[in-house]
């Protein structure tokens, strides 16, 4: 087998195992008594004992954390907060805003304008949220779309970040060093995948999203968009270093 073909298919076999095994340690189990939503900014999400901004604090809770609703509660100065379960043990007052719920009718043009107001890692942790928990929404494509856009302008960063860690006389091949860099442990944790080009010492997006928008949407304005990207991103790399699934 060519070399360059059998760098990208253990690439391809890598990024598919790190899909299952991410989605298997994600999941969580749904606190039930109330509707279900999920932490989308870590920003506001503090959990307290009233619902009022100076209200003791109960905890932080972590961005894409399960919680169930329970009721609504609007406090003196005006914001909205909820009641919220976290388990069956823990219970408290969240700002309206930090969570979004896949029941709740405009919680996913919210979210999108949230993700588009995002930045770099951060907007791929919350359009990966989106994907998750709304699956139904019309506003998928676009989502997609920004995923694997904000996705391939990371690669770049990566590939400078890691290119600076080397040295010489390295006892493995360098290429290995740039697939174990550990910038890239938090992309995976968030099933995004990335292609490395040996000739330019360059990292590239796998493309997932954007296949998955042509796949499921091929119709559309976007999935136009998304052709062109995979066709920018096949001239890229070189005949063979192209994973496709």
């Amino acid at each position: 087998m060519h070399p360059h073909r059998l760098t990208s298919l253990s690439i391809l076999l890598l990024a598919f195992n790190l899909y299952f095994t991410n989605a298997s340690a994600q999941k969580q189990k749904a606190p039930t008594g109330g509707r279900l939503a999920v932490v989308v900014d870590e920003r506001l999400s503090a959990l307290r004992a009233t619902p009022d901004l100076h209200g003791k604090l109960v905890r932080r809770i972590a961005r894409g954390r399960l919680v169930a609703i329970r009721k609504v509660r609007f406090s003196t100065d005006g914001v909205a907060f909820y009641l919220v379960n976290v388990s069956s043990r823990t219970s408290g007052w969240i700002q309206r805003e930090a969570i979004a719920s896949p029941s709740h009718r405009g919680s996913d043009v919210s979210l999108l304008k949230l993700i588009e107001s995002s930045h770099d890692f951060d907007r791929i942790v919350r359009a990966r949220i989106f994907l998750n928990y709304f699956p139904n929404s019309s506003l998928r494509p676009r989502v997609l779309l920004i995923l694997g856009d904000t996705a391939e302008k990371a690669a770049e960063k990566l590939s400078r970040e890691a290119s600076r860690r080397l040295t010489n006389d390295l006892p493995a091949p360098e290429f290995t060093y740039f697939l174990n860099y550990s910038g890239l442990d938090r992309y995976n944790r968030q099933s995004v995948a990335f292609l490395f080009d040996k000739r330019t010492r360059s990292f590239h997006y796998d493309g997932s999203a954007w296949r998955e928008l042509i796949r499921r949407h091929p119709n559309i304005p976007e999935a136009g968009e998304a052709r062109e990207r995979l066709r920018i991103l096949s001239q890229r790399l070189p005949s063979g270093r192209l994973a496709t699934k």
